[in-house]
């Protein structure tokens, strides 16, 4: 249970980390700093962090990538719309 809990906290600070950028970037409608080839890899990344958490039933990890898979492509995606 402990090691849950700290497994939600860390995927709660991570995930959202992401979020002041989406918020920047969709105000601003300025995506020029932001480099596509990094959010191409992390998008991947955490896809693949997403299935692996589903694989092995943990809910952390499932949680953590859902999430942040959705702000990262948020921005991938206004970086190809706006850069």
């Amino acid at each position: 249970m402990l090691t849950t809990l700290i497994g939600l906290g860390a995927a709660t600070c991570t995930t959202c980390s992401f979020l002041p950028q989406v918020i920047k970037a969709w105000r601003s409608r300025s995506t020029q700093d932001i480099s596509a080839g990094m959010f191409v890899l992390l998008t991947t990344g955490n896809a693949m962090w997403l299935l692996y958490g589903a694989l092995i039933n943990d809910l952390p990890l499932v949680v953590a990538n859902l999430i942040t898979l959705a702000l990262v492509a948020t921005i991938l995606g206004l970086k190809l719309r706006y850069g």
